[in-house]
């Protein structure tokens, strides 16, 4: 019926204007009066177009008069306009432009005709904007809703405000609490019992041999000394760097002992014989640290060059040169499970090696100033790295990020830790802060004189390390001393209480 009704509408308004066009063409003087023109156009009219001349005029009083319904065969409402106006015929329910709720057909949109872009535009706008937002309402969900589905609880309300359907109070969904920190174990306080002196500069690198009888070190005045570790008395000296001597290494493996300097030079010394046996040439500028590969016979280094270098220790070659670092690489860590190699360097990043490869397999980027420490714990499978903005825990093989150690507000030069979860941490104004690895529970801080005749300035520590039963520490130092620390032996949670409080911890991502 639709299409009928559009169909005799058009024949109809064809009509009107063949019908204006004649009495146009025909408004001169014409042979035919008035009344045969018109008998002759009705005759026209009922032979042409009689099928269309039946619908009858509409008018706006019937329509209201018929109701919703009248001529409308989907009963869509009308809306009242002009009373007595003569329309145009028209097919209701078929607006190319349906009505909005509440917005009344205008004069322009109620006729099904293509509107003007004006009425378009008003037709378009014409929705006020409370009622879209309640016509969105009911068809999208809010965002309450896609929260509460989500398991995440509107930001809106206030903690532990929503309450299951039930509204049982029990059953009150409460906000999670903030992580606390858990108590820390108890570590008995360390004391310094032994200075060692005999070096003329800054004592710049330690370390203790496997069988735990002696140590070495290396030095500003250009010698390595070896101490016994029982009474601290030099036991001999090694001379051959030309410059600071900036890290040593005792191999378990075989009687060498490695060492490096702002020389550019990589040295293995036959203990035996006390003499250098091999060089490692490559470096093109200082080196400043070294480290053995615990189960093959591989010595890393780390140099101001930005590179690390691998080096097979028999031969002497170059392995691999691990590159991509941007600056000094100032320490460098080796171990028998993946990564094998850990760099960190001045340019604020930490770099996890892949040592078949020699290309890097993770970079880290969370410090913001340089990392010149790096330690692994001996039993878990996590490091930690030491910079001026923090102290950061790592968990490998990934290098997720665990938690910060914040407090120690220095330069740190050095890291150390035990199997016990002391972890030492060594700074360049000669502060030693300890810690608890678990739970990063800063529980002493240690700040020795520096020696008579040495500057106030001169007391930073360069290096630390535990000897092989952990009962000792041992600092090199920068006032030419060699500082060892024991636990005490008489003091007790009682006597030394942890001044620990479940307080909320305030943790940075990065």
């Amino acid at each position: 019926e639709v299409q009928k009704h559009s169909v005799h509408t058009l024949v109809f308004r064809s009509l009107k204007r063949t019908h204006d066009m004649f009495v146009a063409d025909n408004a001169k003087p014409i042979l035919l009066d008035e009344e045969s023109h018109k008998v002759k156009m009705a005759v026209k009219l009922r032979t042409e177009y009689g099928s269309v001349l039946h619908m009858p005029t509409l008018k706006e009083n019937l329509r209201e008069k018929g109701g919703p319904n009248t001529g409308d065969p989907y009963g869509h409402k009308q809306y009242p306009g002009n009373q007595g106006e003569e329309l145009e015929y028209m097919i209701t329910g078929t607006h190319p432009y349906p009505p909005g709720p509440g917005v009344a057909l205008t004069a322009d949109t109620k006729v099904q005709r293509m509107p003007s872009e004006s009425a378009a535009q008003s037709l378009a706008v014409a929705l006020p904007a409370s009622q879209s937002r309640l016509d969105a309402n009911r068809t999208a969900a809010g965002v309450g809703d896609i929260y509460r589905h989500a398991g995440i609880p509107e930001r809106s309300q206030p903690p532990g405000a929503m309450v299951e359907a039930g509204g049982n109070k029990n059953s009150a969904l409460m906000a999670k609490k903030a992580p606390t920190m858990p108590k820390p174990q108890w570590h008995p306080p360390w004391k310094l019992y032994r200075v060692i002196s005999g070096h003329l500069g800054w004592v710049r690198c330690i370390a203790v041999e496997p069988g735990n009888q002696w140590f070495v070190t290396g030095s500003a005045d250009r010698t390595i000394k070896i101490w016994d570790l029982a009474s601290g008395k030099l036991k001999l000296s090694l001379t051959g760097h030309i410059s600071t001597v900036r890290g040593v290494i005792v191999s378990a493996r075989s009687p060498y002992l490695f060492s490096c300097g702002e020389d550019k030079q990589v040295k293995c010394w036959d203990l035996e014989y006390n003499k250098v046996i091999r060089h490692y040439h490559g470096h093109l500028s200082a080196v400043y640290g070294l480290d053995l590969h615990p189960t093959i016979d591989v010595l890393v280094t780390c140099s101001r060059d930005s590179t690390a270098r691998i080096w097979d220790v028999r031969t002497k070659a170059s392995v691999h040169t691990l590159s991509g670092h941007t600056n000094a690489v100032a320490t460098v860590k080796c171990q028998a499970a993946e990564p094998q190699i850990i760099t960190g360097s001045h340019d604020t990043t930490i770099r996890l090696w892949d040592l078949v490869a020699g290309k890097t397999r993770v970079t880290l980027t969370n410090h913001k100033k340089s990392v010149r420490a790096v330690v692994l714990h001996p039993r878990h499978y996590t490091f930690a790295s030491g910079s001026p903005d923090n102290i950061k825990q790592w968990k490998f093989p990934d290098g997720n990020f665990i938690q910060n150690l914040s407090g120690h507000n220095a330069i740190i030069n050095t890291l150390a830790v035990n199997s016990d979860g002391v972890l030492v941490s060594g700074a360049d104004n000669g502060t030693m802060h300890l810690w608890d690895w678990r739970t990063g529970y800063n529980f002493q801080r240690v700040h020795a004189a520096v020696q008579p005749g040495s500057l106030d300035s001169e007391s930073g520590i360069f290096a630390c390390v535990f000897d092989q039963s952990e009962s000792r520490l041992l600092t090199a130092e920068a006032d030419k001393t060699i500082k060892v620390y024991k636990e005490d032996d008489t003091a007790t949670e009682e006597t030394h209480p942890v001044s620990w409080k479940p307080e909320i911890i305030k943790r940075k991502r990065f």
